[in-house]
């Protein structure tokens, strides 16, 4: 089917594929039986670790498997010899639709939406990596989607489910620290390249990658290994970079517990690349190697916070009163929340809250019964809570509800970042000149969240909503 017909024609089918009705459990889809029907898609790599932890719960049959390489999904598909395997998801939406309950997609971040949309239009239960999607408009899209059509979801962001990031929640939420002034966040990525000068020349693409499809939405490009299998995080065609890997996880705890809702502004400082001496590169269709991203939130409990973001090695002050032994964060990342009363820190994926030890005569008391309910499993128990949701009709622990909103404001960092990256020639410059740029996105850059606007600086709305090769645009 061609990509317009299949668009229209899935918009036009979402309410008529319901089978079961939408009172069951409240409004959720809940199968009619103990097995939870899927589709995965994007299932090599990162993918093939989600099939198999949805595998494990012992819960899940996988109809079909989707992968535009057929190479690079080889265990997964030889896992499950069963289900049936595609390398273009519309097909699996034309040919098997009402086989199943779910899906799950792990594909690069460009194509999330893409896949995602349909599916959900269809009111199939959906399991998406984070970040949820490639910008910020598509995070806001989903949400509603999800919510129109009654269906549960869950994003990627493991620790959402972790004891961790709960204890924190309850702490903080018991004054503990007292109100939260500051949060430093932060992370060891980029572990691929990042900061490399753009399109490389192409290349023969393999026999066994359709390379058409692994494009999606994105502008046509020629293949070169310099994106594939994992290096497609540095480039903003395809990937949201470092903040975009790691802040849905890193920064999930903050946004939760201080319930930050959108921020009210936001600026970012990145690493300069030099292409040669004394000269300036342009890269800007790679992500920076190295980044500070500042973002400001008003709160109800709180007042204004500020939350910074570091990464590429770039690292936040370290805290007044950290003793000998004591560390901040994992190798990882973490987060340091600062109170009135005292800090408390936490690792990567909201693991290990604890208070430092200068401050633990000076912080309230600790709550000592867990009222927040624990998800069995640790890391695996947020897989396993999804399907739970979706055949008991419980709640998920990152519903797109809730990871929307989150994945906005990282992204909202990602356009902060982009804004800084832009530069136009001076007049009378050329490339290779000594101080040849303006930089006219160097500045705070204010945002109407509700309204999904920056209002201070014309040139960043252009990255709120993306672009779409022909054929490929979204429907509403």
């Amino acid at each position: 089917m061609k990509r317009r017909n299949f668009i229209k024609n899935a918009a036009a089918a979402g309410s008529a594929l319901y089978i079961v009705p939408s009172h069951v459990m409240g409004g959720v889809h809940v199968p009619p039986s103990d097995t939870l029907y899927m589709a995965g898609f994007g299932v090599g790599g990162r993918g093939g670790q989600v099939i198999k932890e949805l595998g494990n719960t012992k819960k899940v049959k996988f109809v079909t498997l989707c992968d535009v390489d057929e190479v690079r999904a080889k265990d997964t598909f030889k896992a499950h010899p069963k289900a049936k395997k595609y390398k273009d998801f519309r097909e699996v939406y034309d040919k098997h639709l009402n086989e199943i309950d779910a899906f799950m997609v792990a594909t690069p971040d460009h194509n999330h939406a893409t896949i995602a949309l349909p599916f959900m239009k269809a009111k199939k239960h959906a399991y998406v990596e984070k970040p949820l999607t490639h910008n910020i408009a598509e995070a806001r899209l989903m949400a509603k989607v999800a919510q129109e059509n009654g269906i549960v979801t869950q994003m990627g962001n493991q620790g959402s489910s972790s004891d961790g990031a709960r204890t924190t929640q309850e702490w903080i939420e018991a004054g503990v620290i007292g109100k939260v002034i500051k949060v430093d966040c932060w992370t060891n990525r980029p572990v691929w390249p990042q900061g490399t000068k753009g399109r490389p020349e192409g290349v023969p693409v393999p026999g066994t990658l359709d390379w058409d499809q692994w494009l999606g939405p994105a502008a046509f490009r020629p293949y070169n290994p310099a994106y594939l299998p994992f290096k497609w995080r540095g480039w903003w065609d395809f990937g949201t970079g470092a903040l975009g890997d790691m802040g849905c996880h890193i920064m999930e705890t903050p946004f939760r517990v201080l319930k930050l809702n959108y921020p009210t502004e936001a600026e970012a400082s990145c690493t300069t690349v030099w292409s040669g001496d004394f000269v300036e590169a342009d890269y800007s269709e790679a992500c920076p190697p190295s980044s500070i991203v500042r973002l400001k939130f008003n709160t109800e409990n709180h007042g204004d916070i500020a939350l910074s973001w570091y990464d590429g090695g770039i690292m936040p002050d370290i805290p007044d009163g950290l003793q000998e032994g004591e560390t901040i964060g994992d190798p990882g990342g973490g987060s340091i929340f600062y109170g009135e009363k005292g800090i408390l820190i936490t690792d990567a994926y909201s693991e290990n809250p604890r208070i430092l030890n200068a401050y633990k005569d000076k912080v309230g008391d600790f709550p000592t019964e867990k009222r927040l309910k624990r998800i069995d499993g640790a890391i695996s128990g947020h897989y396993n809570n999804f399907v739970d949701g979706c055949l008991k009709g419980i709640e998920t622990s990152s519903p797109f509800s809730y990871a929307g909103p989150l994945t906005e404001t990282v992204l909202m960092g990602n356009l902060a970042i982009k804004a800084f990256q832009y530069k136009v020639l001076k007049p009378g410059k050329k490339i290779g000149d000594w101080d040849p740029y303006d930089y006219p996105g160097r500045k705070k850059i204010m945002w109407d969240g509700k309204n999904m606007r920056v209002t201070n600086y014309e040139k960043a709305n252009e990255w709120i909503n993306g672009s779409y090769r022909k054929g490929w645009e979204l429907s509403s």
